[in-house]
């Protein structure tokens, strides 16, 4: 893997570089607006338009409409054999992550050094991150994932070796600081611990070591790593390293510093980054993998299909020609259908979804239909998805801190037409029913 991505801190998949990941600064987030609309429109302005459509009809979706769907085997989309993505997008997602579904044991060890000692209890340390790190994944997969954060040693593990002896900086690879690093922990809790217990490992790093989070991000995920070191016969392939404080001074910390956990441990899930280079304007706030800074937010339909937290039967695939109407409940509620998919090649197609203010979603200020493209052959941290921006230029509306402003308002309402003139197809938003269902209309010639 390439050095690339600086702007947020880590993922690091097979044990090779760092990934860039989280807004490492203020500075950066603050120039974003303009920015990252501009990638956005660059990236979706050739192929769409948002317009006005003709007088919305209500959608039909009794028993008698299911056989109208295409099976899900087109809507399955995934890189080419071959390609050269070491996270995708594609379905299904590859072996060697963590399991996503029923109970999880994840192991939280705290971590301090000789020059970076811990400031305080270790379990102070935990607690920053829990319980609202398992509340988060319990809500976003409506109750399919059980959590369970485990703490056999409550007391700091203390390395042998300075922190700056390990030669950690943002970007770094697996060899060797981060291998000498584990090594270390596991000497020093194994102990106590029986590793083969646990299906994924934090490793909460005291908080006074290394640069602060608005100066430079250095957390980190190892995900699906085959270099990994082993214990108890098990390889520590999928562990995520927390460090500083994500702490922007507007006294929001207590309530939303700890999504710098559920975002990297989405990547031992095998989510992907969704920012790119100049931050999180393909996506915005719309995931966490996207933006894990500011106001609490959730995932999108696509993740939660990957992850197998919605069911087959909650999505649609629109891959025939012809017109395929359906409603959509909000996908931060339990039960119904969640997501239409309209897959444009094997690699790559569109997600609808419908988006409210509720659940793990607090920065929706415009609840609506949810566009965007999926891509599998794109990797982690180069824009694999793409929202489609109904409002565009229009500056957002939100103003919470770290919450990318411009796409918060790129939900569709009814009356509004997105078209890809490329692959020739429309989405038009029909209706909004008074329990929040929208009804929504694809069209393939």
């Amino acid at each position: 893997m390439q050095e690339r991505r600086r702007i947020r801190s880590s993922h690091i998949s097979s044990g090779t570089n760092a990934r860039g990941r989280r807004g490492a600064h203020r500075r950066s987030r603050r120039h974003r607006v303009g920015m990252l609309a501009g990638f956005t429109a660059l990236a979706l302005a050739a192929l769409t338009t948002a317009s006005g459509s003709p007088i919305a009809t209500r959608a039909t979706a009794g028993p008698g409409s299911a056989q109208h769907d295409a099976v899900l085997g087109p809507c399955r989309i995934s890189s080419k054999p071959g390609a050269a993505v070491q996270m995708s997008e594609g379905l299904p997602t590859n072996t060697g992550y963590a399991h996503s579904t029923g109970v999880l044991h994840a192991l939280n060890l705290m971590v301090d050094f000789p020059d970076a000692q811990g400031p305080g209890p270790a379990m102070s340390r935990f607690h920053e991150f829990f319980p609202q790190t398992a509340r988060w994944f319990r809500t976003g997969s409506y109750g399919r994932l059980d959590y369970r954060p485990e703490t056999p040693v409550r007391h700091w593990l203390h390395m042998p070796k300075t922190f700056r002896a390990y030669g950690i900086n943002r970007g770094s690879p697996y060899e060797p600081g981060y291998h000498r690093l584990v090594d270390d922990i596991v000497k020093a809790a194994d102990p106590e611990v029986d590793f083969s217990r646990y299906d994924l490992v934090n490793i909460l790093v005291t908080p006074n070591a290394g640069p602060s989070a608005l100066d430079t991000v250095l957390s980190v995920t190892f995900s699906g790593n085959k270099d990994a070191s082993h214990a108890d016969g098990v390889p520590l392939s999928n562990m995520s390293f927390v460090y500083s404080r994500q702490d922007d001074g507007s006294g929001s910390y207590g309530s939303t510093g700890y999504r710098v956990l559920p975002h990297e441990n989405g990547h031992t899930f095998g989510l992907p980054d969704l920012y790119t280079s100049e931050g999180g304007g393909s996506v915005g706030h719309w995931d966490i993998m996207s933006e894990d800074w500011g106001a609490d937010n959730d995932l999108l339909g696509w993740h939660k299909w990957k992850l197998g937290w919605l069911d087959d039967d909650q999505v649609s695939c629109a891959s025939s020609s012809g017109a395929l109407e359906r409603r959509l409940e909000p996908l931060e509620t339990r039960g119904g259908r969640k997501m239409i998919f309209v897959p444009v090649s094997g690699q790559s197609g569109y997600a609808i979804e419908v988006r409210t203010r509720a659940g793990n979603d607090d920065a929706v200020c415009r609840p609506g239909v949810l566009i965007y493209r999926v891509d599998a052959s794109v990797d982690t941290g180069e824009g694999p998805i793409s929202i489609s921006d109904a409002t565009r230029n229009s500056g957002g509306c939100t103003r919470l801190p770290n919450v990318q402003a411009e796409l918060s308002d790129a939900t569709y309402q009814p009356g509004q037409t997105f078209t890809d003139r490329a692959d020739h197809l429309t989405v038009s938003v029909l209706s909004k029913e008074a329990d929040g269902g929208y009804a929504v209309r694809v069209t393939r010639p």
